[in-house]
């Protein structure tokens, strides 16, 4: 069962930026986790973000803007960035662990989120394009939503995993609710649950604009409620946690995983499995963005 500190909430506001433009920031030793660390950051066009992931692997996802990294062996650009996130599909960037790193914003202004955990393994670094991540319509009627994979399971990395989830005004996310805080396996071995960490990063179409989502477990030891905004991120240590979309409000989340597999492996609520036989059709709002958009951008 994964831990979390009582004192640390599972709904984080942003914080005030910081000079190098830092406005989230969690690492797993605030919030009493074993791998994963979320941060997200802006930088005015010409500001330089140097790091090292040591050893960590890092996920680099692009919310806004345009950049250009170089290491000591590679470089990549982005020139079709999107205006936002509900114009475009993401640019990933996965960078291995002993890796040093240094990104400049090439836009007015350059919004980024990224994802990292202990690695012991080597993997080569990666450049993903709109273009090839792939789009899945997930539930149906008002359940229904979008979700690009951007390092999903597969992919050429040791423990990260994650997605972009796209939910219509008005529809439910994450349902019926699933859980992934046991690690269980199938007959033939395969994983038929994994054990991971998660975080919800927000971002919400209208300024006003909200999503509600509740963590909870079967036995209701855990039960909460988050109402989240633009640049908030629920943390999800165990149990179920289903999202609403409000009323008006397209929302974006971002998820980061990590844990003891490089899998999306997850458990139903019993309760709720019925659902997915009660479907009659998809929302035809979705998909909400396309790699197409970020060149209109």
């Amino acid at each position: 069962m994964l831990n979390r500190d009582p004192k640390y909430p599972l709904l984080v506001k942003p914080q005030p930026q910081t000079a190098d433009g830092v406005y989230q920031c969690i690492t797993r030793e605030e919030a009493s986790w074993e791998f994963l660390n979320f941060g997200a950051r802006v930088l005015k066009e010409g500001e330089v973000w140097e790091g090292h992931t040591g050893d960590h692997e890092y996920g680099i996802i692009l919310l806004s803007g345009n950049y250009r990294v170089e290491t000591k062996t590679d470089s990549w650009r982005t020139t079709n960035g999107r205006r936002d996130v509900f114009s475009g599909i993401a640019h990933t960037l996965y960078l291995p662990r002993h890796t040093e790193f240094r990104l400049t914003a090439e836009s007015e202004l350059l919004d980024i989120a990224h994802g990292w955990c202990d690695a012991d393994q080597d993997h080569p670094a990666r450049f993903k394009t709109p273009d090839e991540v792939t789009i899945e319509i997930r539930g149906g009627d008002n359940a229904t939503r979008q979700i690009n994979s951007l390092l999903e399971p597969g992919f050429d990395c040791q423990r990260l995993v994650s997605v972009e989830v796209y939910t219509p005004s008005g529809n439910w996310s994450s349902f019926p609710a699933h859980k992934h805080d046991v690690r269980l396996l199938n007959d033939d071995g395969s994983v038929r649950e994994a054990r991971l960490e998660e975080t919800y990063f927000y971002k919400i179409e209208k300024p006003q604009g909200y999503a509600i989502q509740q963590v909870y477990t079967s036995d209701r030891e855990l039960d909460e409620m988050a109402y989240a905004r633009t640049n908030d991120v629920v943390m999800v240590p165990r149990g179920y946690h289903p999202v609403v979309a409000g009323h008006g409000y397209h929302c974006y989340y971002l998820n980061f995983l990590t844990g003891s597999d490089q899998s999306l492996a997850n458990t139903d609520d019993p309760d709720h499995a019925w659902i997915y036989d009660s479907w009659a059709g998809k929302d035809p709002r979705i998909p909400l963005v396309t790699a197409a958009m970020n060149e209109a951008s």
